[in-house]
């Protein structure tokens, strides 16, 4: 089991290039499924759930491969069971769900693992589904859907702007018969990417990016090449890197426009976010860095995936601030964490409270899941003394190579392997 070791107190200064986008990629990668020729995508990130997605349209009989950058997916005759060995690790393996019902008229998808930061059911996915003519039934651990008629065009209004159930249900709808309104959608940038993708393949969709999105069903898609959107909370992360560190970060390839809610928090924390030829360029403002309080909330709003690592800045910065965790119930498993190494923070229910302005000093921390990984590696980056971030499986799901990146600008870190 690898580990992080951390000499912290270093300002981080250099450029760094932003990879393409986690949330982005798996969605879009599973939505070959739909398509019934060859796929290519390009600017995918090298990561642990980017190959577990691949191992599972390999097992569903779509043959794909990462090399670089780049997925090639052929097509093949496809099966219908996505098994529990694979879902339980990536909770994305639920999205196979919708393209498969489409495809294939029944589908067989073990209930969903991955981060342990809420329940994050799939009912809306299951009932809009039911909406369009598909049924199911809870199997030893497996959801089996069927339509053996076909999914059909329907109304369906969620319950909560949820991003998983708008990307499934939005993969079906392409190839459902008639029309489908969707309302209450999530409005998040990587949803945009994945009905520009599935456009590129010939389907008819409108409205993505807004609350209601409109899809005519087509009776096939085609193949083509797709380029990944950039990964704005890679980019996230590494401004509030230059934050924490008193550095100076330029982020190329950053997407900028799709992070108005992190950008203006930044600023009003004292950090400088500039827009230059080069690429983005943060620093800290000549007052240092000052207390903010933040609300998570649905796109546009202050995306929960960034929670963590803006509550480490919150640390490094003067006076108090206040965060608001609105997505998640259990999303404050790194606040202990965090405590360990000096922070000064008080949780009561979906609040914590961060009294900044005291300096962080190393320890041993452990990862909870992804964003709270990376969010302990900017407080070791920002501490005193060696910090140790064990159980960094967690981050390899959504960091490409994140030590060498921060290597790259300064950063003493280095990845240690270790017995389990």
């Amino acid at each position: 089991m690898d580990s992080f070791l951390i000499e912290g107190g270093v300002p981080l200064k250099g450029t760094i290039a932003v990879s393409g986008s986690k949330n982005a990629a798996l969605p879009i990668i599973m939505a070959a499924i739909a398509v019934d020729d060859d796929v290519t995508f390009t600017n995918v990130p090298d990561l642990r759930d980017i190959k577990t997605t691949i191992k599972l349209l390999n097992i569903l009989g779509r043959e794909a491969a990462l090399s670089g950058d780049t997925v090639l997916v052929r097509n093949g005759e496809l099966g219908i069971e996505a098994p529990y060995d694979l879902v339980k690790t990536m909770r994305a393996s639920v999205l196979c769900l919708g393209p498969l019902l489409a495809r294939k008229g029944e589908a067989k998808v073990s209930l969903p693992g991955g981060c342990a930061i809420g329940a994050r059911p799939v009912d809306q996915h299951l009932s809009a589904l039911e909406k369009m003519g598909a049924k199911f039934e809870l199997d030893h651990g497996y959801i089996h859907g069927v339509c053996p008629e076909g999914l059909k065009g329907a109304h369906i209004r969620f319950d909560f702007p949820t991003v998983g159930g708008t990307e499934n249900i939005l993969m079906a709808a392409c190839l459902a018969q008639g029309e489908t309104i969707l309302e209450n959608v999530a409005r998040e940038p990587e949803i945009v990417d994945l009905a520009n993708f599935l456009n590129a393949c010939g389907a008819r969709i409108e409205g993505q990016g807004t609350t209601v999105i409109r899809v005519q069903g087509v009776e096939r898609l085609h193949g083509c090449s797709y380029a990944i959107m950039a990964d704005r909370i890679e980019a996230g992360t590494f401004l509030v890197a230059a934050g924490v560190t008193g550095g100076e970060l330029l982020l190329k390839n950053c997407p900028i426009d799709d992070m108005s809610a992190v950008v203006d928090k930044l600023r009003s924390a004292g950090m400088v976010i500039e827009e230059t030829p080069e690429g983005v360029l943060a620093r800290c403002g000549e007052q240092g860095l000052r207390g903010v309080d933040v609300n998570t909330r649905p796109h546009p709003g202050f995306p929960t995936d960034m929670q963590a690592q803006f509550m480490v800045l919150m640390c490094c910065a003067e006076g108090s601030s206040l965060m608001q965790e609105n997505i998640f119930e259990n999303r404050f498993m790194h606040v202990q964490e965090l405590v360990r190494m000096g922070a000064d923070i008080h949780v009561s229910g979906s609040s914590a409270m961060i009294r900044g302005g005291r300096k962080l000093t190393g320890a041993p921390v452990m990862s909870s899941d992804l964003r709270a990984g990376a969010a302990l590696v900017l407080a070791g980056l920002a501490a005193e003394g060696e910090t140790k971030v064990q159980r960094i499986y967690h981050v390899d799901r959504g960091y490409e190579r994140l030590a060498e990146k921060l290597s790259a600008v300064g950063a003493k870190i280095r990845r240690v392997k270790e017995e389990d």
